[in-house]
């Protein structure tokens, strides 16, 4: 199942808290399908069928999670230290060309 980012997460979660605060359920057409388009949305993005369900889900993803999650980041910098960490294949020289040349 495809997961869903915690920024998207906290996003929904904050337009439903929102939109029922403010009372859609009872309000214009348009923010009553508003409503239903994100509690559908939370929905998917759960994988649960009960918009109850789904912020219960979608809470639980983001305990300890950061809004700005930066772990593709974190991927990236891990693959760069750890190809900085190899050694040097025989081919590679220590020095730049102009410096061998004595250009």
């Amino acid at each position: 199942m495809l997961m869903a980012h915690p920024a998207v997460l906290e996003d929904l979660i904050a337009q439903y808290e929102a939109l029922t605060l403010l009372g859609a359920e009872e309000s214009t057409p348009e923010a009553r399908q508003r409503l239903a388009d994100i509690s559908y949305t939370l929905c998917v993005a759960t994988g649960t069928r009960d918009v109850d369900m789904a912020l219960i889900a979608a809470r639980h993803r983001l305990s300890g999670a950061r809004p700005e999650d930066d772990s593709l980041l974190q991927t990236t910098a891990t693959l760069q230290t750890t190809a900085a960490l190899q050694p040097a294949s025989p081919l590679q020289t220590s020095a730049p060309a102009e410096q061998v040349s004595g250009v």
